[in-house]
């Protein structure tokens, strides 16, 4: 009896731990983001320090529930060269049939030493918060990193996944 009871028990545990993996789907996405609204204010102290709120647009290519979408910024950047920066805000996707994801995110960002000038790397995680369709009821987490695309393009990479809220 007892080993019918443990055995009962394995096979009820691997059937929840098999049924909640396949709850939750990765993603992988890419958008290179170009701005359409900048506000910047310089400290004016003789620093180089600056805080840009941003708004830039794109359209995230890859894997997973966001690829495909139209997405916006919603960021403020605190930048204070060469100490680093703490760039944050909120990422709205918007799928072709009107599906929104809205994603909060926060990075961290350090300047190293580069041949000419100081490089920038950002890296950061992102949480999704709140949505509608397919994302209403929905929860997600993962890592995001922000890249230079050009002098005023900036790459953003989510990877990470999305499921439904216990």
């Amino acid at each position: 009896m007892f080993k019918a009871l443990v055995t009962g028990s394995l096979i009820a545990a691997a059937g929840i731990i098999a049924s909640t993996a396949t709850y939750a789907a990765e993603l992988s996405v890419k958008a290179v983001m170009a701005p359409t609204n900048v506000i910047k204010m310089d400290f004016k102290d003789g620093s180089k320090h600056f805080v840009a709120m941003v708004r830039r647009e794109g359209t995230a290519e890859g894997t997973g529930a966001l690829a495909g979408a139209s997405v916006t910024e919603y960021g403020w950047h605190d930048i204070n060269p060469p100490m680093g920066a703490n760039p944050q805000g909120y990422l709205q996707f918007e799928t072709a049939n009107g599906d929104i994801a809205n994603i909060k995110f926060t990075v961290r960002a350090v300047f190293f030493k580069g041949a000419e000038k100081p490089r920038l790397a950002d890296y950061g995680f992102w949480e999704l918060v709140s949505g509608t369709g397919q994302f209403k009821g929905m929860t997600g987490i993962g890592t995001l990193t922000i890249k230079p695309a050009s002098k005023t393009d900036r790459t953003f990479t989510l990877n990470g996944e999305i499921g439904p809220r216990p």
